[in-house]
């Protein structure tokens, strides 16, 4: 990330690699080295975050086409099983997804659109789950509904359980489909139940969703623990060993701490952003930003306008104490509903602009550095996005947006995928060192 002219040179010697299918590698290799070359996304070089005042949208140029046609772009966390369940009775049918759907964040062709190379699915299920005892029941019909939709559309998905694999099937022209669970409680209390869900395609878990565990405290819930438990040590230690992706969104600072120090792989924050531009508690502050980079892990940047806008994330902070104090005194829960829902139109949010989320990326650049990165865009999942992020079509314009601020395409490169992409190698490499230390290899 030198001067022009070592730029330059790095990336005449660079191949093209993980071009989409559709592009040929020469015109790859011709956009890589073609053009005014920009300069390395330094954190002591990069503009100043510009909040607070009026900014134009962002305008696609061919350059910006080109270059993203050429990236691997890989998103961390996606809840389109999530609203297919809820809303469409798990039904392709009802919901056939190779066409347009717009009641949804997601579908095939704004997919294709969106140059969308590997994406995380979520299998969900709420945390009042564990009330009901059916969190395991729940994630593994969510499993089932991700694995289903992958044999549905075969000539666009195909899953994928490794780094390898990433890229084999993104380079086929398909979508290389992952699995992450989204909160801890889905394992109700045994590592039995994580290495099934191991067995079935799942690589990463979100320690908690917004309740604290029995084992990790949440971002969004009273703490009980000081960050994990022992148990919470355990379930990292056995995520390690397997070579599942330990993620860190929807936990508390103390837990991101914990997790950073039991585990002997690199984290992920699958959909999280920067603290210090928007203080809502799911986001990742500067301390722990410095010791995701230590580790060699990656924050994947949230796109909802309540992580991202400082104003919304305030909202979204008195939001959960509000609900919570709702809920203990409205019993009947079509009476709580209608009070949540007037709370909420009395606490409306301004919902940003592609800019506020590239601002979490600068930010997240400038503390961890440009290796430590990723997209994670809760689409499906969230209430409100920012304008020009509304959808699964809409990667190209972040493409665009770090171009504008001088960002390199390898650094882009970065950003959209790769970064993620090495974590997920090491994390199967690791795994495999501690299964032959364990078996007394060398």
């Amino acid at each position: 990330m030198g001067g022009v002219a070592a730029y330059v040179a790095a990336q005449r010697r660079r191949p093209a690699v993980n071009c989409n299918p559709w592009v040929t590698t020469a015109a790859c290799l011709a956009m890589t080295i073609s053009g005014a070359p920009t300069r390395g996304a330094r954190a002591d070089d990069l503009p100043p975050i510009s909040a607070g005042r009026a900014r134009p949208p962002v305008v696609l140029t061919a350059r910006g086409r080109e270059l993203h046609r050429c990236c691997l772009v890989i998103d961390g966390h996606n809840d389109l099983p999530w609203v297919l369940r809820t809303k469409a009775g798990a039904s392709f049918i009802t919901a056939d997804i190779a066409q347009p759907q717009p009641q949804f964040n997601t579908d095939i062709p704004r997919l294709r659109q969106g140059g969308v190379g590997a994406q995380f699915w979520a299998a969900y299920a709420p945390a009042e789950t564990v009330r009901n005892k059916t969190a395991a029941h729940d994630v593994l019909e969510q499993i089932d509904l991700i694995r289903r939709m992958v044999r549905r559309y075969p000539e666009t998905f195909e899953l994928a359980v490794t780094a390898a694999d990433v890229t084999r099937i993104h380079r086929a022209g398909k979508i290389a489909s992952l699995i992450g669970i989204e909160g801890g409680h889905a394992i109700e209390n045994s590592l039995g139940l994580l290495r099934m869900y191991h067995s079935l395609g799942v690589r990463y878990m979100t320690l908690t969703h917004a309740d604290t565990t029995d084992w990790a405290d949440a971002a969004t819930d009273t703490p009980r623990h000081g960050g994990l438990s022992p148990f919470g040590e355990e379930v990292v230690a056995a995520m390690n060993e397997l070579g599942m992706l330990v993620d860190i969104s929807h936990v508390s600072a103390e837990t991101m701490k914990d997790a950073l120090a039991v585990s002997r792989a690199p984290i992920i924050a699958s959909h999280s952003s920067a603290f210090a531009l928007a203080a809502h508690p799911r986001n990742v502050p500067d301390d722990v930003l410095k010791l995701v980079a230590k580790n060699g892990g990656v924050v994947m940047v949230n796109f909802f306008s309540g992580f991202v806008v400082a104003e919304s994330a305030q909202i979204m902070a008195d939001m959960f104490a509000a609900r919570r104090k709702l809920r203990a005194e409205v019993t009947d829960d079509a009476a709580f509903e209608k009070a949540y829902k007037t709370w909420q139109n009395e606490h409306p949010m301004p919902s940003g602009t592609i800019h506020d989320v590239v601002d979490h990326i600068d930010h997240i650049v400038k503390i961890a550095g440009i290796d430590h990165v990723g997209l994670g865009s809760d689409f499906d999942g969230v209430s409100m996005l920012p304008k020009q992020l509304e959808d699964v079509s809409t990667y190209p314009y972040i493409t665009q947006a770090l171009l504008d601020r001088g960002y390199s395409e390898a650094d882009v490169r970065k950003v959209l995928g790769e970064n993620l992409l090495r974590v997920l190698g090491a994390v199967e490499q690791i795994a495999q060192d501690l299964a032959r230390r364990k078996s007394g290899g060398d």
